[in-house]
């Protein structure tokens, strides 16, 4: 009997009441899909309220105060065995497309950094780079949530590929506040064409 497929699909700033299981006002046919024919939890706790340690605890099974990823501006410890490294035993080839942050966005000397400025928009690296990436074979990496300014890796790459050389115009400061959106109330909160938005990207390339 040949192996199955194993696909974890993560959804990034998503509240359990953003879902149309939950709500006929909101439209997520593909999430409710994959609800239907499967199971939903109703009951399942967060291990960390920030991003760098759910996602470090997601695919490592432990909590922040194991994993070493106990906040932002923190990283996951090389030496903790991920899901990654669990199946590549098993014989299987592992690949992560999409947001990692698995790293901080700023690097300092207590926490290096691949998900950092300037390295982060370095597309000459990130062409050459796919790997081994915390016990992921083949990776292919962004770090923004939607118009954030820092953006970069290999969805800038794809994006260009694609004829999208005015990139840098739908990523925008300020990032991080709600200024972004005062200052443009009266546009799109996100004007990027669709066949740009990252979701394009990742559905692509996984």
């Amino acid at each position: 009997m040949s192996r199955p497929n194993i696909l974890l699909i993560t959804t990034d700033q998503h509240h359990r009441s953003v879902l149309g299981i939950n709500d006929p006002a909101v439209r997520t046919p593909n999430l409710d899909q994959l609800a239907t024919e499967g199971t939903v939890f109703t009951r399942a706790y967060c291990p960390n309220p920030t991003c760098t340690p759910t996602r470090a605890s997601i695919i490592t099974g432990q909590y922040a105060s194991q994993h070493g990823a106990w906040s932002l501006g923190t990283r996951l410890l090389d030496d903790v065995p991920t899901i990654g490294d669990v199946l590549r035993q098993a014989g299987y080839r592992t690949a992560l497309i999409g947001k990692a942050h698995f790293e901080p966005l700023k690097e300092t000397a207590e926490f290096k950094s691949l998900e950092s400025y300037p390295i982060m928009q370095d597309l000459e690296f990130w062409r050459k780079f796919h790997g081994p990436y915390y016990g992921f074979d083949y990776i292919e990496l962004a770090r923004n949530h939607t118009c954030e300014a820092h953006v970069g890796q290999h969805y800038v790459i794809w994006m260009e590929e694609k004829g999208c050389k005015n990139w840098k115009d739908y990523f925008l400061q300020p990032t991080g506040s709600l200024t972004y959106i005062d200052q443009h109330r009266d546009a799109p909160l996100w004007p990027i064409p669709e066949l740009y938005h990252y979701n394009a990207w990742i559905a692509e390339s996984s």
